[in-house]
């Protein structure tokens, strides 16, 4: 096989055309070849990329250690596991709920160093270093958060199921934009949904808080 490729002039049949500077198909798939290779000759450390050395974990178990509602946690988990099921599973924290499991509806929102992020799609080994938030620990000494009340209220839940990740994400948002105008709710509401089409008693809720500054 040549090093370059035959391309068809029908006026003077075929015409030869000689490689261009830079990775031909056959060391690209060398390359390819070794890279895919990699993982497997690596040391029980980590491998060598781009000059650094990564960290490989698993495909057992692995120590983790995560920091939720101010508290330390340790386990150990695969690091396939995702940040839903490590709370819900490992540390009995049920309060981010699983309902699509793909990122899409919001119910499993939890706060990541003050950010709302989706629990479902985000690996719990990655959350290690940072301040997990739950629902939990917004009801303190008995007494709801005045966003949760502000959701009683305002009858801004049904089933229920959407409610925690709701609470969270409606905090990230005051947080971020304590007297909120309606595009702003827009915003950073667009990534929960409520399947009881309880969006009215929502959003009167955060009008509520808005106005009392909490």
């Amino acid at each position: 096989m040549r090093d370059h490729e035959s391309t068809q002039d029908d006026s003077k049949g075929p015409v030869a055309v000689e490689d261009k500077p830079g990775v031909s198909r056959r060391d690209f798939l060398k390359i390819s070849t070794v890279a895919a290779a990699v993982p497997v000759v690596a040391g029980p450390k980590g491998v060598i990329a781009a000059g650094q050395e990564v960290p490989v974990y698993g495909p057992g178990k692995v120590p983790i250690e995560l920091s939720v509602n101010g508290k330390a946690y340790k386990t150990s988990l695969e690091p396939r596991v995702t940040l839903l099921d490590a709370l819900r599973d490992s540390l009995d924290i049920t309060g981010a709920k699983r309902v699509c499991d793909r990122a899409e509806c919001g119910a499993c929102t939890v706060l990541l160093d003050g950010k709302a992020v989706y629990a479902c799609s985000m690996l719990a080994i990655e959350a290690q270093g940072k301040k997990i938030t739950t629902v939990e620990s917004m009801t303190e000494g008995g007494e709801l958060h005045p966003i949760q009340q502000a959701f009683v209220d305002n009858d801004g839940s049904q089933c229920g199921f959407c409610t925690p990740g709701f609470v969270l994400a409606c905090k990230a948002m005051l947080d971020k934009h304590p007297d909120p105008t309606p595009e702003d709710l827009v915003h950073e509401l667009s990534g929960n949904v409520c399947r009881c089409g309880t969006y009215a008693g929502i959003r009167a809720a955060i009008a509520q808080v808005a106005r009392k500054g909490a």
